[in-house]
């Protein structure tokens, strides 16, 4: 799925954020810059989703409280920390934290460069899973209740018999709803219906079954 080719730099350092957006403007990126993790955090809420280029030692927050930050907003940006030399530590929980990668300032551009370019197949992959989870979850919504359960008796590997004994059904009967459901889901397979399910979160009969 292509996606705007956005970055995001976070540095309060003039210099580094005029010649970083220089470098990946001329790469083709559309290029955004903020002076301090609170402007960027003021933006994010309406910014178009890209790679996040954060400098970890600013004033008012650090790069590791920016990062905490979208922690909580759920905001899933791959995030490249840039650190001072020494900062090997920072470094570390920054990606225990979350972050895609870490360089050490001055950074070399081609590594730049390679970095942002990895940044966004894994941000490409992140939205395009979420766009199957938002459409298996449509199909799922069209469920009715009862076929919901005979998609979760599927979904927990049970035959017919087993889900109708479950739900105290007829086999006839629980083969009908799975006719239904499968028709519903666009399914010309039982994998497929069970692909569908599994990006919709759905839980398998016997799992819903224990918690109860």
């Amino acid at each position: 799925m292509a996606i705007d080719r956005v970055v995001h730099i976070v540095d309060d350092d003039d210099a580094v954020r005029e010649s970083a957006a220089l470098l990946l403007e001329i790469a083709g990126y559309n290029v955004l810059t903020y002076a301090s993790g609170v402007a960027f955090l003021e933006a994010v809420a309406t910014a178009s989703p890209g790679c996040v280029l954060l400098d970890i030692h600013m004033p008012q927050m650090t790069g590791l409280e920016v990062q905490a930050v979208l922690r909580e907003r759920g905001v899933v940006w791959p995030v490249i920390v840039l650190t001072g030399q020494g900062d090997i530590g920072i470094a570390v929980q920054a990606m225990k934290n979350g972050a895609f990668e870490f360089l050490e300032k001055p950074y070399q551009n081609e590594i730049l460069l390679g970095t942002i370019a990895e940044a966004f197949e894994r941000l490409e992959s992140v939205i395009e899973e979420g766009a199957r989870a938002a459409n298996a979850q449509a199909l799922i919504a069209t469920l009715t209740p009862r076929e919901l359960q005979i998609m979760q008796g599927l979904l927990g590997g049970l035959p017919n018999k087993l889900i109708a004994h479950e739900l105290d059904l007829s086999v006839r009967t629980v083969e009908v709803y799975r006719a239904n459901v499968m028709d519903k889901l666009g399914a010309r397979s039982l994998s497929t219906a069970v692909r569908i399910a599994m990006a919709a979160g759905v839980q398998p009969l016997g799992s819903v079954r224990d918690e109860t």
